[in-house]
């Protein structure tokens, strides 16, 4: 079996930063030593300096691919995705067709086993009528089920009240849900079109998608849940007022209810709107700079358990389009490390919660095989970071197919040098090695 050996690295792991040499034999860590490791290798990795980190799992993403790959693909955005030190996904139903069939759904593992450059899994799609297709799934091989509680695409809105507590009280496996409260939503757009017509830009985003909206379905979603003793994992908080819903009183391998930040949410404010206008129009909606500090605030005291991203690209004709008209989502796998690691440069994350929130408790919430902690046995997925080196997001080297980011002119004070998938180095210095791709997640239910 191939051996790769990290010298000299600043284990980013479990509430610590140790100097530890990494040895990896095939897919697995082999040997972690504080003291050095002296076992030859096939490759040693100097990285002296620098910081490894467990690779990133983002608990959703977007990928677009089947019917929507003009915005994207999971080869385009699994590529971008390990260029920004994300390893491991879980991509959303909301495709066309939407995957909310198991033939379905099996579908969109047989194309990622061909083309993935990370590790995937796949949700599937809830709906209104298909509770019977739900419960034939195994869960040991789905990271979970998707309830859109707000606007979607298909018929993938699950508005009725009775599918939702068979949903809730019936299916067995973590439930994750997109909670916006629909008939509010439509109600003030309604009432913003009547008072300033329909020539609005995306500063009113956050008044049409508002704080209540979220509100009024994600305590829905936890009275659901409380219910029917229901695995819930509530998506891409948008608002402080929801983050009274949430506990830290519990370890998270206890937790029956938990939620998720976005890195949208936690760098973006309403003020944004005046120069990324469209780019930064999302569902929920970037909302106010007290919402943007109290959910990292959760962040860091434990009522939100983990970061991920919603990427979700649109072509930039689409997203160029008048308010009304554009679609709401952004790229963001390849930047969100560093978005993160540029609040840690300014005092407002650590270095350990980043791994905390990225890794290690989305292998825990979702109860993933061997993944998410840097540890021996566990799978090699490793990212090697410089914070001394700086680099600039420009068109030049934004890797979505969409050719765009919200980032575009920001300089970020780190760089991602090295992504290491199942012991396989697949991005080095901005050079990619294809011949190995990703591997299907697995969970330990």
């Amino acid at each position: 079996m191939k051996t790769i050996l990290i010298r000299n690295a600043k284990l980013v792991n479990e509430g610590e930063i140790v100097h530890a040499d990494v040895f990896i034999k095939g897919n697995f860590i082999e040997k972690i030593e504080r003291q050095g490791i002296s076992m030859p290798a096939d490759l040693v990795i100097n990285a002296e300096g620098k910081y490894l980190f467990p690779g990133l799992i983002d608990d959703q993403v977007h990928f677009r691919e089947p019917g929507l790959t003009h915005k994207g693909e999971i080869y385009t955005e699994a590529k971008a995705a390990v260029a920004g030190g994300v390893t491991s996904y879980m991509e959303m139903p909301n495709t066309s067709p939407s995957a909310t069939t198991i033939e379905l759904l099996e579908q969109k593992y047989s194309r990622a086993s061909q083309c993935s450059l990370a590790n995937y899994s796949f949700f599937m799609g809830t709906t209104n009528h298909n509770l019977p297709e739900l419960l034939k799934v195994d869960e040991s091989k789905i990271c979970g089920v998707k309830i859109f509680m707000g606007s979607s695409t298909g018929d993938m809105l699950v508005d009725d009240p009775k599918a939702l507590e068979s949903i809730f009280s019936e299916v067995k496996t973590l439930i994750a849900t997109h909670c916006e409260y629909d008939p509010l939503v439509k109600q003030n757009q309604a009432k913003v079109l009547a008072k300033y017509g329909e020539n609005i830009d995306a500063s009113y985003h956050s008044m049409i998608r508002s704080e209540e909206a979220c509100y009024l379905s994600s305590s829905f979603a936890v009275e659901l849940a409380k219910k029917h003793n229901t695995r819930l994992h509530i998506l891409h908080i948008s608002t402080a007022k929801e983050l009274s819903l949430f506990s830290n009183s519990l370890p998270l391998v206890q937790k029956k209810i938990t939620a998720e930040a976005c890195v949208h949410h936690l760098w973006f404010s309403q003020e944004d709107y005046k120069t990324k206008g469209n780019f930064i129009k999302w569902n929920p909606a970037v909302k106010q700079a007290s919402d943007r500090d109290a959910i990292l605030q959760a962040v860091i005291d434990n009522r939100i358990d983990v970061i991920a991203t919603d990427h979700a690209p649109h072509t930039l004709e689409e997203k160029s389009a008048s308010y009304l008209k554009a679609p709401s989502g952004g790229p963001l796998v390849q930047h969100s490390l560093n978005a993160l690691l540029q609040l840690y440069k300014q005092g407002k994350i650590t270095l350990e919660k980043i791994a905390e929130k990225t890794a290690h408790n989305v292998a825990i919430l979702f109860e993933i095989d061997r993944r998410g902690f840097i540890r021996e046995g566990f799978y090699a997925d490793l990212v090697i970071v410089d914070l001394k080196d700086t680099y600039t997001v420009s068109k030049s080297n934004i890797l979505y197919k969409c050719g765009w980011s919200p980032f575009e002119g920001q300089e970020f004070n780190s760089v991602i040098t090295h992504t290491l998938v199942n012991g396989n180095v697949v991005y080095k210095e901005g050079q990619f090695d294809e011949s190995n791709l990703g591997m299907r997640l697995h969970f330990n239910r």
